[in-house]
């Protein structure tokens, strides 16, 4: 039933349709695709949508009344992210300083921590705003410090930690 040259005519046929599909494909997109001479393509057509470009400006709610709305409960839970590095008993140091009524505490007061970068030697105290200035992005804040962490992103779930975090010793 299949011999040799049947076998030949069946590979040449699928050989010549992957031909014809490739050198379709290579004239379809030489048709419709415009050349890039000046590296400026043109829009075909516009749909105007209302917009000018102009992005809606989010009003900005201050860190102040958003810490004054904090919930503890929400920021306990949110504390499970920081317990890999830090502890939240007095003179318990982890990786990160104990936390142990940081808020109000002087930045570097912690006895036998070594602290890094800005947070070397610095004067300030933790207070909520700069608590909240520290965790939305750590690098940022405190250029050089060791502190791996990203940051957290919502000014609420920040308020929540920090107002957990006051309820903690001091």
């Amino acid at each position: 039933m299949f011999d040799t040259m049947t076998f030949t005519k069946i590979i040449g046929g699928f050989c010549g349709a992957f031909l014809i599909f490739l050198l379709g494909g290579f004239a379809a997109e030489f048709i419709y695709h415009e050349a890039d001479h000046d590296g400026d393509y043109h829009q075909a057509y516009t749909i105007d949508t209302g917009s000018d470009d102009a992005e809606e400006e989010v009003a900005e709610v201050p860190f102040a009344e958003v810490f004054a709305a904090a919930d503890a409960g929400a920021g306990e839970r949110l504390f499970r992210q920081c317990q890999a590095c830090h502890k939240v008993e007095d003179g318990a140091n982890g990786t990160g300083p104990h936390l142990f009524g940081i808020v109000g505490r002087a930045v570097d007061a912690v006895a036998g921590y070594s602290y890094s970068g800005a947070l070397a030697g610095a004067t300030d105290a933790w207070t909520p705003e700069a608590l909240n200035g520290f965790l939305e992005n750590p690098k940022e804040y405190a250029p050089g410090t060791k502190m791996s962490y990203k940051g957290m992103a919502k000014v609420e779930d920040r308020a929540n930690l920090i107002a957990w975090l006051e309820g903690q010793g001091g």
